[in-house]
C-alpha cells in the first residue's frame, strides 16, 4: 500500500475545491454530480446531460467488470460515476478524492441514493492511493489527474493497484502533444501547475509503468464546446449566482474558461477517453 505525501500541486487543488465558491459553482452550474467536460449532441444542451454521457461513453469504453469486483475512482469529485457504477454494476466502489468538501456532498448523495454501502469515500490522493497492491478490476478517472505535481506516480499508482488484465479508463484536459508550455501560460496560471499532461506523455507514463495504451479517441472539440457552454451558463445567470458566490470568483471563472476555449480552439490543448490495460 503507497504511504507517499501528496505533493503541494495537491494540496492546491484540494484548498481550491474546498472553497465555499468552487463548491456552489460546481454543484449548481458545472453539472452537479459529475463535474468533468461533456460530450455534447448540440452546444445548446444542458451541461448535466451532457456530462452524463460522458460517464456512459467511459463506461462503454472501460466494459463489465466482473461480478463482486472493485472499482477505483480516482479524483470521484461528487460521485456522479461512482454511483452509477455501484448501481449499473455488481461492484464495491473506492472513491479516491482529495477534497473534504465534494467528499462530503459525496458521502451524502450516496446515502440517498441507497448506496453508501457499496461506495466507499477516502479523503486522499490520487499520488498515495490507500490501497492494497492489485486490488482493483477497473480504475477510472474523468479531468483530475490534471491537478497532480507528479502525473507519471499516479501513472505508477494505477498500475500498482490494478490486477493484471485490469483495465484503467482515463479523460484528462491536456497540452496537445509537441506544444511548447509558454503558451498555455495564461491557463498554468489559473490552475497553478507548471505544464499539462498530453496524450503522448500519458502514453510513455503508462508504458513506463507496466500499462499498455489500447484506445486513445480524439475529442478536443468537446473541450472547447463544454468550457464555451460553461461560460454561456455563467454568463446567463450571473445575477443569480453573485448571491452566493463572490463577483470575484465569477470574473476569474469567466476569464478562466475563455483561456480554455482559445487555446482549444488553437489547437494548443487536447481531450478525449483513453483505455490502458495491464498486462496478465
Amino acid at each position: 500500500m503507497s504511504s507517499a505525501p501528496s505533493s503541494a500541486a495537491a494540496n492546491v487543488a484540494a484548498d481550491y475545491y474546498d472553497s465555499a465558491d468552487a463548491d456552489r459553482f460546481y454543484a449548481e452550474v458545472w453539472g452537479g454530480e459529475d463535474i468533468h467536460i461533456g460530450l455534447y449532441s448540440d452546444a445548446q444542451e444542458p451541461i448535466a446531460v451532457a456530462s452524463r454521457r460522458t460517464v456512459d461513453t467511459l463506461m462503454a469504453l472501460a466494459g463489465a467488470p466482473p461480478k463482486g469486483g472493485t472499482v477505483v475512482d480516482l479524483g470521484s469529485g461528487y460521485g456522479g460515476a461512482s454511483r452509477l457504477m455501484a448501481s449499473t454494476f455488481d461492484v464495491s466502489v473506492q472513491a479516491i478524492n482529495i477534497s473534504a468538501v465534494e467528499n462530503q456532498r459525496h458521502r451524502a448523495l450516496n446515502a440517498e441514493a441507497g448506496l453508501a454501502e457499496r461506495i466507499t469515500v477516502h479523503d486522499a490522493s490520487f499520488e498515495a492511493v490507500p490501497l492494497a497492491d492489485g486490488s482493483a478490476d477497473l480504475i477510472w478517472s474523468q479531468d483530475a489527474i490534471l491537478h497532480s505535481g507528479d502525473r507519471a506516480l499516479v501513472l505508477r499508482e494505477v498500475a500498482r493497484v490494478l490486477k493484471p488484465g485490469g483495465v484503467f479508463v482515463l479523460t484528462d484536459p491536456m497540452a496537445a502533444d509537441g506544444v511548447e508550455m509558454a503558451l498555455l501560460q495564461p491557463i498554468l496560471d489559473r490552475i497553478h501547475l507548471p505544464d499539462l499532461a498530453s496524450p503522448e506523455r500519458y502514453r510513455l507514463w503508462a508504458e513506463a509503468a507496466g500499462l499498455q495504451r489500447e484506445v486513445w479517441q480524439e475529442r478536443t472539440d468537446m473541450l472547447v464546446c463544454h468550457y464555451a457552454r460553461v461560460r454561456d451558463e455563467l454568463r446567463r445567470r450571473h445575477d443569480v449566482l453573485v448571491s452566493s458566490i463572490s463577483a470575484g470568483y465569477l470574473s476569474r471563472m469567466e476569464t478562466g474558461l475563455g483561456h480554455w476555449v482559445e487555446g482549444g480552439e488553437a489547437g494548443r490543448l487536447s481531450w478525449g477517453l483513453m483505455r490502458f490495460s495491464k498486462p496478465l
